[in-house]
């Protein structure tokens, strides 16, 4: 009991650290841009030292992004914990619209303009949300009950995180993500002529 204490105490710090450097990120983001903003300017700010921020966040995009881990949860529980007789591409589909819809409200919505208006911040974005292909394919295979993932899951976890990231930039994210979905699920040879 006695180790407990100073551990959560510690723990309370880091978060606390973690959270000043995010806040000063943000405020200078968003006040001057991605690119006009220096790593030593978001130490300053937050009181701590430079290496202070890469303890905590890897690289300076990565202040952009603190959330990654809770999306990467949620993408993964969307399709394991959907309810009986939703598809995974439902599932899918539920949880883009959801994510772009909340990526659409303030302060979010800041956010993403600054992305848009910053390549850095866009190549980013997508390595990010395409890491997140190898944890849904161990989640279709186990369902599957298979000891490898198929071609097929593989190409349809690729395909189907390419649909969130081109919808998140139409101005009718709903109507991309049905086409999207729509085309993955039917497959080419249903499309037009075949293909031709």
């Amino acid at each position: 009991m006695v180790d407990t204490e100073p551990l959560g105490r510690r723990e309370r710090k880091k978060a606390a650290t973690r959270t000043a450097i995010l806040e000063a990120a943000t405020a200078l983001f968003l006040e001057r841009g991605f690119d006009a903003v220096t790593v030593r300017e978001i130490a300053d700010q937050a009181d701590v030292t430079p290496k202070t921020v890469f303890t905590h966040f890897p690289q300076k995009e990565a202040l952009v992004f603190a959330d990654e881990k809770e999306r990467h949860d949620r993408l993964v529980a969307a399709v394991r914990d959907r309810g009986p007789g939703v598809s995974v591409s439902g599932a899918l589909k539920t949880h883009y619209l959801a994510e772009i819809a909340a990526l659409r409200t303030e302060p979010q919505s800041r956010i993403l303009a600054l992305m848009e208006d910053t390549p850095a911040l866009i190549d980013y974005a997508e390595k990010m949300w395409l890491r997140h292909e190898d944890a849904l394919i161990a989640t279709l295979t186990e369902e599957f009950g298979l000891d490898e993932p198929s071609k097929e899951i593989r190409f349809y976890v690729r395909f189907a995180l390419q649909i969130q990231l081109m919808a998140v930039r139409e101005a009718d994210p709903e109507a991309s993500v049905d086409a999207g979905f729509r085309f993955l699920d039917r497959g080419w040879a249903h499309y037009g002529e075949g293909g031709r």
